[in-house]
């Protein structure tokens, strides 16, 4: 009996139309999407107090599709901005994935620059991505791994709108994060320190700023209270901080000195947890910091780390070194947005801040409007970020 050739026995085991297909060429990609370049862009500089404005590029393409990013608090007459039309020329006419090859050009003006420039390529780069979650209809927390979680605990950061700053004041605001439904607020009530002053008026200092904490505590019940030192400690202040913190059971108690080694001795002598890196950039900063053992929680900021890809790179460090990420980010409705899509997908987010009680129109900025319910952000479904500037608001309080 002749053998049965290739092509008879696949027709005859029903696997012929298989083989035939697998013989053909792939579909051809959607090259509508590959073709997108980046075209324009618009920067709203928004008023919020006397801490900073809020600074939103919105990046337009040639398929007319928009997106924005947060590149607020980079200094004092708002620098980003500058860098921000800076680095929109490179990336002018080039594809919407093109954010590796951008970082690698900004890099420069990221060294020499600091803040002002890193915050400026950090908000470029949360509206690429909210692009490209635009273009492709998905959720831009798909194009970090997915999501799994769907709603974002945040804490209450009361320390930018706490008026007047004393104990009375903090409680007051603290007690206003309750009713929203905050679990968790954060102050930072050694700011202001005299650092060049004498002795006993650093000392009186320190005890108006844990005046502030035993206050908070009281109004927080069982609730959790986080403490931010702001870098105002030496090492020998630093150790002696510690002690008057314990009897509070504080959540963490953030950056008590500048110094890596100090901030490393700190941490080993700690009752409490404590947190740290909000300023930092990009992965080899975040590293240094991890491996140099400066923080038992790791804070990078979406608007200052390089954006919402390198948070997720400096998260996967962190998971690598067994520390849990809260993202710092007391900033625009956008930025919390932007941060929330990468910490959905994160095995080892831990919080995000919040910055609570600045205006009584911060919900307003985006539309949808900004929710968070019980002190938790809930990230939806619609493709990109999901949001869409308000301009109405953002002209409304426009910086003159």
């Amino acid at each position: 009996m002749p053998a049965m050739n290739r092509r008879r026995f696949l027709s005859a085991a029903g696997l012929g139309s298989l083989a035939a297909a697998a013989c053909q060429a792939p579909p051809a990609p959607d090259q509508a999407a590959a073709n997108v370049v980046v075209t324009g862009l618009e920067i709203f500089r928004v008023r919020v107090n006397q801490r900073g404005n809020w600074v939103i590029p919105r990046i337009q393409t040639s398929a007319g599709v928009s997106g924005i990013g947060d590149a607020s608090h980079a200094g004092e007459g708002d620098p980003q901005i500058a860098k921000l039309q800076d680095f929109f020329e490179l990336i002018q006419g080039r594809g919407i994935h093109d954010i590796e090859w951008l970082r690698g050009q900004v890099q420069p003006e990221i060294a020499k620059f600091g803040r002002a420039a890193s915050c400026a390529f950090s908000g470029i780069e949360q509206a690429l991505f909210d692009i490209q979650g635009k273009i492709a209809g998905v959720p831009s927390y798909q194009l970090f791994g997915g999501k799994l979680r769907e709603t974002i605990r945040n804490y209450a950061n009361i320390n930018r709108s706490t008026d007047p700053r004393d104990a009375a004041g903090f409680a007051a605001m603290a007690g206003r994060a309750v009713e929203f439904g905050f679990d968790a607020v954060k102050l930072a009530p050694f700011d202001g320190m005299p650092l060049g002053g004498s002795a006993s008026e650093i000392a009186a200092h320190t005890r108006q700023g844990v005046d502030c904490v035993r206050a908070v505590r009281e109004a927080m019940g069982d609730r959790e209270v986080l403490i931010d030192a702001h870098g105002n400690f030496d090492l020998e202040r630093g150790l002696g901080l510690l002690k008057q913190m314990e009897p509070f059971g504080l959540f963490w108690l953030e950056e008590v000195s500048e110094s890596l080694e100090h901030l490393a001795a700190i941490r080993k002598a700690a009752a409490m947890p404590t947190a740290g890196g909000e300023s930092l950039y990009g992965l080899k900063e975040n590293a240094e910091y991890v491996t140099a053992g400066a923080a038992d929680i790791l804070m990078p900021d979406v608007k200052y780390c390089g954006g919402m890809l390198e948070l997720k790179k400096i998260a996967a460090l962190a998971e690598g070194f067994g520390l849990p990420v809260a993202p710092h980010g007391p900033a625009s409705p956008v930025g919390n947005v932007a941060a929330a899509h990468v910490c959905a997908g994160l095995p080892n987010f831990q919080i995000l801040e919040f910055s609570f009680g600045e205006t009584d129109w911060r919900a307003e900025l985006i539309d949808p409007p900004e929710e968070v319910l019980g002190g938790y952000m809930r990230v939806g479904g619609r493709p990109g970020l999901g949001i869409e500037l308000n301009e109405k608001t953002a002209r409304r309080y426009a910086v003159d």
